[in-house]
């Protein structure tokens, strides 16, 4: 009987826990900040990459 008892208290005990609700939580919300990322990653690297341009054919010009 003890044995059934202290099975149950733990099994109670580790429905009790919210550690693995947490870390689910925290799992989703760095995904969403992943997915966020991306296209403005995207977007920002296309206009870097036109400034970069830009001013690399300024200097060409400069020195030319």
């Amino acid at each position: 009987m003890t044995d059934l008892r202290t099975k149950t208290e733990g099994l109670a005990a580790f429905l009790d826990q919210e550690d693995g609700a947490v870390t689910v939580d925290w799992v989703v919300l760095a995904a969403a900040v992943v997915l966020l990322a991306l296209p403005i990653t995207s977007l920002i690297g296309s206009a870097v990459n036109s400034s970069a341009s830009s001013i690399a054919d300024t200097v060409t010009d400069a020195t030319d």
